[in-house]
């Protein structure tokens, strides 16, 4: 192919097409039970690693549609890691600034691709009363403050984050088995995803009951604020998008949790998920018992070569959550 060709061919449209339609795989070990059919949406394999390569598109394009956003703006949006990634994508193709407000339980590969893409880095090393996001809030507040050609997306209050899950993700879901899944499992933190997939199935006329995962010290869903030291999911504060949602069940998972169902799902599906998709080895129990031989559906939205240094660090498991890796691989069925 001729140089002027290929490049022509390396576009936004290009870029978009990629994102989407991610795989879906049965999860033929991970249960122990072949008569439940489990499967997973492998979000991961969005071109920046994960399900916020959505949101960030969705809101990024809607604000250039209709005005709030130019190109030479520069956008703002605090995050853990994965929307900034997003973010810095979108912006890069769309000709924009970005600048990311993280905390130091960002993850620091995140923070390197982030700055890879073109964005900048704006660290906030001090809790406002005990809590990151709110502080990384603040500062989002102040840099928006400093110049009139600052957007901030918002990603815990913008319904485009939802919309972009209802007209992707679950409708990619929802075609793949002709609307014939009885659960959907969804990680929260902004319950972004959550949202979207339960107001697209509710507008079809599904009887898919949406189940949200959230993480034990999370104040979604009337939780109680405590020490998470996963990235990715759960919330210190409760985002405008949750207050007052609700779906058809709630299951709370640990930290500890959530690494064994990382390590679980590497030894019985050779799949390297995020700390977020290794909280649904606590449905691991439920679903041999509760739940009817039809289609389940999961989505692993992180790669796991994210925490590498985190989840699959046996040392890390062990200073910060304190077990080691006997009890982990236990917790996980590995012995």
């Amino acid at each position: 192919m001729p140089l002027h060709t290929l490049q022509s061919l390396v576009s936004p449209t290009i870029f978009w097409i990629l994102l989407a339609k991610t795989p879906l795989v049965r999860l033929h070990h991970y249960l122990d039970k072949a008569s439940v059919n489990l499967f997973a949406k492998l979000e991961a394999l969005n071109p920046g690693g994960s399900a916020k390569d959505r949101p960030a598109r969705h809101m990024i394009e809607r604000a250039l549609a209709d005005g709030r956003l130019s190109p030479g703006d520069t956008v703002v949006e605090s995050s853990s890691g994965n929307m900034g990634i997003g973010l810095a994508q979108a912006c890069a193709l769309h000709h924009l600034k970005f600048i990311c407000v993280v905390d130091p339980n960002a993850q620091a590969q995140n923070i390197d691709i982030i700055r890879a893409l073109g964005g900048q880095i704006e660290l906030v090393d001090q809790a406002l009363d005990g809590d990151f996001l709110a502080a990384r809030l603040e500062r989002v507040s102040v840099l928006l403050e400093e110049s009139a050609d600052r957007f901030w997306p918002n990603q815990y209050a913008n319904l485009d984050n939802p919309a972009s899950h209802e007209t992707g993700t679950v409708a990619e879901i929802d075609a793949a088995f002709s609307g014939q899944v009885d659960y959907l499992f969804v990680a929260c933190s902004s319950t972004g995803t959550a949202r979207g997939c339960r107001d697209f199935l509710r507008a079809k006329g599904r009887r898919t009951k949406v189940v949200a995962v959230d993480a034990e010290g999370s104040t979604l869903f009337d939780g109680t604020a405590g020490p998470r030291k996963i990235s990715g999911m759960g919330a210190g504060r409760l985002p405008e998008l949750a207050q007052g949602q609700s779906f058809d069940g709630l299951v709370r998972v640990s930290d500890l949790t959530c690494v064994a169902g990382c390590r679980r799902a590497v030894k019985h599906e050779g799949i390297l998920v995020g700390g977020s998709g290794g909280a649904y080895s606590k449905l691991c129990a439920a679903c041999r018992t509760n739940y009817p031989a039809r289609p389940l559906w999961q989505s692993f939205m992180i790669s796991g070569s994210r925490y590498l240094s985190t989840v699959f660090d046996d040392d890390w498991v062990a200073r910060e959550l304190g077990a080691s890796g006997d009890e982990v691989r236990a917790l996980a069925g590995l012995q």
